[in-house]
């Protein structure tokens, strides 16, 4: 028989740790208004609504129109851990949107942001990187976290954070020095790499031998409105003074693919210079890189060629590649176009004559 006894317990499907949502337009400004409410519960529980919310584009974009961002900066630092990490997170979630990538650099957000560096909360710390590495994929990005002076932060980083961390760093470093590499070379970059060489994640030691290849490709000083190309020395010839060569040429025998990837790509842009050309000659890596060019896969094979292709150049290169010649000739019909054309480059150089 029924009853008019009111239960003491939530309706089903309520979540109790979360800000009821608004009906319609009024929605983000009221999630916004909470966030900025001095209750603790009520901040955490706003945050847990509108990190839902702004994985649509559209909710993002409202929010950042009606001012979140600046509500957002504001908890960065607060002494609630909780509500760091929400934050955090809801910074992310914006970076995966256009918009609120551009939106952070119009609101200045990266250097509050990286504030967190030094975090005590590892979830936070790893939130905030997602974030970084997510703007500097974006080319604007990428300029605003150089320009904002967050290279050798990131470098330093590397020393002492958790490996995953590192993997985000890297990733980061990895467009920022696409942008910039004078910080990173000012910054000890080279030593730091070096010893990333090494890790026991193979992740890292691919990532890590990625990383100084942008080094020695050489520096591209950019901004939003200008980019000025160049191609100086410096890089290259750290590489040479760090020793670091030698130890590229014992990476090509890693057996993660991606890893030899890595490591064949840093040879060719580090052996352009005479002294790095000999430098990996008197490390035998010619050897490698001719087993190399047998990969089944295609980055493996076309940066290991092109290795041997800038290795040519120098005269007993070109005596030892003479003997290998039916190996680049069988690549004339593999099924990528640029590995094709590399080998044909390759023959060419070790077929010169003065």
């Amino acid at each position: 028989m029924t009853t008019i006894r009111i239960s003491g317990h939530l309706p089903p499907n309520i979540d109790c740790t979360k800000a009821p949502i608004a009906f319609g337009r009024r929605a983000v400004p009221k999630l916004n208004e909470e966030l900025q409410n001095p209750e603790l519960i009520t901040r955490q529980r706003a945050l847990m609504s509108l990190c839902d919310l702004v994985h649509d584009p559209e909710i993002a974009l409202e929010a950042m129109r009606l001012g979140c961002l600046e509500s957002l900066k504001r908890l960065l630092g607060d002494v609630d851990s909780t509500v760091r990490m929400k934050t955090t997170e809801i910074f992310y979630r914006l970076t995966t949107h256009n918009v609120g990538r551009i939106a952070f650099l119009k609101s200045d957000v990266i250097l509050p942001l990286s504030q967190l560096f030094d975090e005590p909360v590892d979830v936070c710390r790893k939130n905030m990187h997602m974030a970084i590495e997510m703007m500097s994929e974006f080319p604007g990005g990428a300029v605003g976290l150089v320009e904002a002076g967050l290279i050798p932060r990131l470098v330093f980083k590397l020393t002492s954070e958790l490996e995953e961390i590192q993997e985000l760093i890297l990733d980061t470093l990895h467009f920022c020095l696409c942008v910039d590499a004078s910080e990173a070379l000012a910054s000890e970059a080279v030593s730091v790499l070096k010893e990333k060489l090494s890790h026991h994640s193979a992740c890292i030691r691919s990532k890590a031998a990625r990383a100084l290849m942008d080094i020695s490709l050489g520096v591209q000083v950019c901004n939003l409105k200008h980019t000025l190309p160049s191609m100086p020395l410096e890089g290259k010839n750290k590489l040479c003074e760090e020793e670091v060569i030698p130890i590229l040429v014992n990476l090509l025998g890693d057996p993660s693919p991606e890893v030899a990837a890595s490591a064949a790509g840093a040879l060719m842009s580090a052996t352009v210079t005479t002294p790095g050309k000999y430098a990996a000659l008197n490390a035998d890596a010619l050897p490698p890189l001719l087993g190399l060019v047998r990969s089944p896969q295609t980055n493996v094979c076309l940066n290991a060629v092109k290795a041997i292709t800038v290795l040519a150049e120098a005269p007993e290169g070109r005596k030892e590649l003479l003997k290998h010649l039916d190996l680049l000739e069988d690549l004339r019909g593999h099924d990528s176009e640029v590995t094709r054309r590399a080998a044909e480059t390759a023959m060419r150089v070790i077929t010169w004559k003065p």
